[in-house]
């Protein structure tokens, strides 16, 4: 009798993802995770193929960086109205589609740059590229927050998750795929099939520009935190002697900008600093070990074409089952349990790129090692997003989010930057048993934020 209701949980478990918006996630999670690895991954195969130094390669990725720094302009994503745009789509709709946009079209222009001709032109548009999507996924973050209830966050977290890798596969495999096929040859660099394979993918933002116009803006009633905090603020500023625009602004600034991270502090206390660098170590294994797996590839003798067929089929297999499974299990286990074994599994698994690195061009390793990071990844990112969204006050989302994921990419995107001159001095097996090892400092500090939660649905 009890393994048939054990069982009937975890159907009803299952059916969350039924529900619309959930649905919805997943093709705005497609159009989030495409650019990312075409300003990082894919675009470190594409210079490393157009014979750009390791070291260079390893600084570019600084490009990044553009994610680590958007909890700068997040208050004008979560309070300034866009014209036209934002009283016919309404606020979060308005930003994700100027995003989208913009995206599609810095694609374009890195679509019709040859980094060996003209690589500071490329590194513009690859800035471009990164500073909207970072801008899309404030507006994103947002949105899926404020769409539906905190039970449900798990299964949004993981629908996101699935497309968002979905999206990184076709960055990664799919890009790499056009490209072999449309290469004369492997052992000469070629500028127009990156040109065609970016430029589709600059044409698949469709799917996220047609989302947008699709989707509703979320119904929830955001808290009146921010008017009263302004009110408060205003009379304080005007007993100082401010008035005018000059109090309007001040009020402004106080209520969009420092509201927020002075509404974290208040409501966690001295937790806030220990839950900050829990955030800022979290994926450091993935991250730092991120910028160099594509080189990493190309030493070791893998194709484009192998490479993207290898991630293609066992990769998206495995990422949509960890990702699903996160979902589920940050449902049954809680989240904290879950961002406890997603952190083990990530330092774990780049252990096995040092085996790789041993054994060399061997297509059985690569699916192995590929399958069982993308599992990890999907397991960890789903109960990560899932923790970050419980974090958030409402009526701060978009700003205290980008805070969030800032915090958790500004340490790992910096060390990630001098991640090839490490390979160069100590080899490959040192710098992925040193991206294992950075990882164990994190097991302690999700121990330690788990132990002074108060949030018991967490």
């Amino acid at each position: 009798m009890s393994n048939t209701k054990n069982t009937t949980r975890w159907l009803d478990a299952f059916k969350v993802y039924t529900h619309p918006r959930v649905i919805g996630m997943l093709f705005l999670g497609f159009a989030a995770g495409l650019p990312l690895l075409l300003v990082l991954g894919t675009l470190s195969f594409w210079l490393s193929e157009a014979g750009i130094t390791r070291a260079t390669i390893g600084h570019l990725s600084w490009v990044g960086l553009a994610y680590g720094f958007k909890f700068l302009w997040s208050p004008l994503v979560d309070r300034l109205n866009l014209p036209i745009l934002t009283a016919r789509l309404g606020r979060r709709r308005a930003w994700l589609l100027v995003s989208q946009i913009c995206i599609a079209a810095a694609l374009l222009g890195m679509a019709n740059t040859d980094p060996a001709l003209n690589l500071t032109h490329m590194v513009w548009f690859a800035l471009a590229v990164a500073f909207a999507s970072a801008t899309q996924d404030i507006a994103l973050d947002a949105y899926r927050i404020e769409a539906v209830e905190v039970e449900k966050q798990g299964a949004m977290a993981a629908t996101y998750q699935t497309g968002y890798r979905l999206a990184m596969i076709t960055a990664g495999a799919g890009v790499l795929w056009i490209a072999a096929s449309l290469d004369p040859s492997e052992t000469t660099y070629d500028f127009r099939p990156w040109q065609v394979a970016y430029t589709v993918m600059a044409g698949l933002m469709l799917i996220g520009i047609l989302t947008t116009l699709i989707i509703r803006e979320p119904s929830i009633q955001v808290s009146t935190t921010i008017n009263e905090h302004e009110a408060q603020a205003r009379e304080r500023f005007a007993a100082a002697g401010l008035s005018g625009g000059a109090l309007n602004a001040t009020a402004w600034f106080y209520g969009a900008v420092l509201s927020p991270f002075i509404d974290f502090i208040q409501r966690f206390k001295w937790q806030a600093a220990l839950i900050l660098a829990m955030i800022a170590v979290y994926r450091i294994s993935d991250i730092v070990m991120g910028v160099m797996s594509n080189p990493f590839y190309q030493e070791m003798g893998f194709t484009k074409d192998e490479v993207a067929t290898v991630s293609k089929v066992y990769g998206v297999i495995m990422t949509v089952v960890g990702a699903v499974l996160g979902g589920v299990l940050t449902m049954r286990m809680g989240v904290m349990r879950t961002l406890m074994l997603g952190a083990v599994l990530s330092a774990a698994t780049n252990l096995l790129f040092v085996w790789l690195a041993g054994r060399g061009h061997d297509v059985g390793a690569l699916v192995f090692t590929i399958s069982a990071d993308n599992l990890s990844a999907g397991i960890a990112s789903s109960a990560f997003v899932a923790y970050l969204s419980s974090l958030t006050n409402q009526a701060y989302s978009a700003t205290q989010y980008a805070l969030f994921t800032s915090v958790m990419l500004l340490l790992p995107k910096f060390i990630a930057g001098f991640s090839g001159e490490f390979v160069d001095a100590y080899g490959w097996a040192s710098f992925f048993t040193g991206t294992a090892l950075a990882g164990v400092p994190v097991l302690a500090l999700v121990w330690l934020v788990a132990r002074t939660a108060d949030n018991p649905k967490i």
